[in-house]
């Protein structure tokens, strides 16, 4: 269910044939919707001198989110751990870890990570990863800094090779054979819509793309249609493959991903975006991403 929110979002838009809102329209009445708090639990361990001084900075990070965050035991594993630190070796202090669960959007995330505070301790990491970086998303979000772009994450789909043999199956298949989704993603609302809703009796729902998968290898479904990354590091199997054929009457199918900042610390953003920015030109990126077997797509500026 993570991070399928904004494509859905904009997808209904696209849908609806409504254009997307101006900076103008989506400020209006936020000041209706900020909570009167104290500023100090925003400021305390967040400036750029602090993080210094104190010898490590936070980053906030998925919770069971394979291959990007995740737990293994006590120790903190996945692509966007790597990157985080690098970042803070690179600055010079230590990298500690805030696993979170996401909320019910985005929005709720950068609002509960980065500037405010979850409700019960408030506090906030010094960087999101794995934020989706859009300028209809940042223009909504004016509390927090997006950027550092990574990586292009796109959907593809994982099928089993005998029953497909020329290649990865496109949408119109699923006519007749049963296709895998986790429940509440972008490719569940694909599928569930695509012409009218005809597709609906062979999209099978699972919790997450691991059931997906493993129904997959159950013979349960001949494809599971899910994020890129998440399906190339969960194929484990010669009879299994994971592509990205064209997907009919959907062109949004790839999307950007970076981190988030709190708008009042620019030089702590500028310094991970740059650090950021130097691993994706001089290949140091990539190799993070080939190190879990997940195919690198160079970030779209």
């Amino acid at each position: 269910m993570k991070r399928s929110y904004l494509c859905v979002a904009l997808l209904l838009a696209a849908i609806n044939g409504k254009a997307l809102a101006s900076c103008a329209d989506l400020a209006k009445g936020f000041n209706d919707v900020i909570p009167e708090r104290s500023d100090t639990i925003n400021i305390v361990g967040q400036d750029f001198d602090t993080i210094l001084d104190r010898g490590y900075m936070t980053f906030a990070v998925y919770e069971d989110f394979a291959p990007y965050s995740w737990k293994s035991g006590s120790e903190a594993k996945g692509i966007d751990i790597e990157i985080a630190r690098v970042i803070a070796e690179e600055i010079g202090v230590e990298a500690k870890f805030n696993f979170f669960a996401s909320d019910e959007n985005v929005d709720a995330d950068f609002r509960n990570q980065i500037w405010r505070g979850g409700l019960i301790n408030g506090e906030v990491s010094n960087v999101m990863m794995h934020a989706p970086y859009n300028k209809d998303l940042q223009c909504r979000n004016e509390f927090v800094v997006l950027g550092g772009q990574y990586f292009n994450e796109t959907l593809a789909t994982a099928y089993r090779i005998e029953t497909f043999p020329d290649g990865a199956p496109t949408t119109p298949y699923y006519r007749f054979h049963k296709v895998g989704v986790e429940n509440h993603t972008i490719s569940d609302f694909y599928l569930g819509n695509f012409n009218g809703g005809m597709l609906r009796k062979n999209v099978v729902h699972y919790d997450n793309h691991q059931k997906a998968f493993a129904g997959l290898n159950k013979r349960e479904v001949d494809a599971v249609m899910g994020v890129k990354g998440k399906l190339e590091h969960l194929d484990q199997s010669d009879d299994i493959a994971v592509d990205t054929p064209p997907l009919v009457n959907f062109a949004l199918n790839e999307w950007t991903i970076g981190i988030a900042v709190n708008f009042r610390y620019r030089e702590l953003y500028y310094t991970a975006d740059g650090i950021i920015a130097d691993m994706v030109n001089d290949g140091r990126m990539k190799q993070v991403f080939e190190n879990y077997e997940v195919s690198y797509i160079e970030p779209n500026y």
